[in-house]
């Protein structure tokens, strides 16, 4: 493989289908599994290399451990609660 596929790969982002079909296979290849990335790159398809799906795992890891340690701020998400009436009102 040339370094331009390769980097052509890499950087290519990772759609939402992607990150779906990403979520499966690490589920279904859990650690133990042999050839685990090799695995997961065929599952979620669309040219991803094992070693694609080695880093993004890496990356997902990462950012798991800054929004437990806090590095991350949590959104503040509108409140889907509050007055059941006024919601009620703004549909008639």
């Amino acid at each position: 493989m040339t370094s331009s596929s390769s980097s052509r790969s890499s950087s290519s982002g990772w759609s939402k289908e992607q990150n779906k079909l990403f979520e499966r296979a690490l589920a279904k290849y859990d650690e133990e599994t042999p050839n685990r990335w090799q695995k997961v790159a065929r599952f979620v398809g669309g040219g991803k290399s094992p070693e694609d799906a080695r880093r993004h795992y890496e990356r997902l890891l990462e950012d798991v451990q800054k929004i437990e340690s806090g590095d991350v701020p949590i959104p503040n998400y509108p409140s889907s609660g509050g007055n059941e009436q006024q919601r009620y009102r703004n549909y008639d």
